[in-house]
């Protein structure tokens, strides 16, 4: 089944806003945890209403604004937002009110804007789009499974349909994670957020992105090789060994080796790069890779900091691991 990316956005902490920008210098972190370098939002939306959005509000309605304007879309025929954590900022605003005016007199406002499905609403609001409408929660697999609702919109001649994947980091989230020894920097596990938004179309249009032929996900299983075998079997990949391998690999202990080797012995001598380097780790970081992998196969070039990558590239194979939930993509150029 092939389902076509015709156009991207993407706030990342990455310069993943500016194209040019992006593949002649890489970001790093100074910090515990990559933040996204943020916009001038008042491109996005009036300035008046910006003071009253949350964060991860805004980073969502500039990614999406920012994907259809690129497509030349004004209203898409659905809307599916993905996130494992909601809108963290406004649930802890909502939780230091409750406590600070001991659960009495505590204004509505934070808590409404604390829902998990209050990107997708506001992006919808905006545009004035009265489509279908959905938020997918669920933890590592929310981006795979909007994906797949997406692809079976598509199916059902809904198109086109607007997709995204949107998390953000605070300093509450990650002091609480980093108690379980989840984030390790000293160890290259650093957290990350993000939030990027894909139009998806059946038909290629003049000028699409990237390819989306599959996404499969696996829980609580021990990846092997010949699952990658028959994943790529499946999908008429067999004879022909992707041109490049995104992962998520870290050097976090817990994680590195088996899952890796697997991966270098199913694809010897192919390129590998590790993307949550460049947006750091998120349940929903499958929605930067993806957007990497589309930015590759429409400009059939690599990033100056990036090396040992041949062109032309066909095919994208991501590998998205995050604790127990593990998923393969792959991505075509045709």
């Amino acid at each position: 089944m092939k389902d076509y990316i015709i156009s991207t956005g993407n706030i990342s902490p990455q310069h993943s806003m500016d194209v040019d920008a992006f593949f002649n210098s890489r970001n790093e972190t100074s910090n515990n945890f990559f933040n996204a370098l943020e916009p001038d939002y008042a491109a996005f939306v009036d300035s008046k209403m910006i003071r009253r959005m949350s964060r991860i509000v805004k980073m969502g309605v500039a990614a999406s604004t920012t994907c259809l304007r690129n497509a030349g879309v004004e209203i898409p025929a659905a809307i599916l937002t993905a996130t494992a954590y909601g809108c963290l900022e406004d649930s802890a605003t909502f939780l230091r009110k409750m406590i600070e005016f001991d659960e009495q007199m505590l204004s509505p406002t934070a808590f409404i804007q604390s829902t998990h499905n209050t990107v997708g609403a506001q992006i919808a609001l905006l545009l004035k789009c009265h489509h279908y409408n959905n938020t997918i929660v669920h933890r590592a697999f929310s981006f795979e499974n909007a994906l797949t609702e997406s692809r079976l919109l598509l199916e059902e001649g809904i198109s086109p349909v607007l997709v995204g994947a949107i998390d953000e980091i605070t300093y509450d989230r990650h002091a609480i994670l980093s108690r379980f020894g989840l984030y390790k920097r000293d160890s290259g596990n650093i957290a990350g957020e993000g939030a990027a938004f894909f139009l998806l179309s059946k038909q290629p249009g003049n000028n699409y992105q990237a390819v989306l032929k599959a996404v499969q996900s696996f829980y609580k299983a021990d990846i092997v090789q010949e699952d990658i075998s028959k994943f790529l079997t499946t999908h008429e990949m067999d004879a022909e060994l992707p041109g490049l391998i995104l992962h998520s690999e870290t050097v976090y202990d817990k994680t590195k080796g088996k899952n890796y080797r697997v991966l270098k012995n199913a694809f010897p001598g192919i390129p590998e790069f590790a993307f949550k380097s460049l947006c750091g780790d998120f349940p929903t970081s499958s929605g930067f890779a993806l957007w990497f992998a589309s930015l590759l196969l429409k400009e059939q070039k690599a990033p100056v900091w990036m090396h040992g990558i041949k062109f032309p590239l066909k095919n994208i194979f991501i590998y998205q691991q995050d604790g127990l939930h593990h998923s393969f993509y792959l991505i075509s150029s045709d």
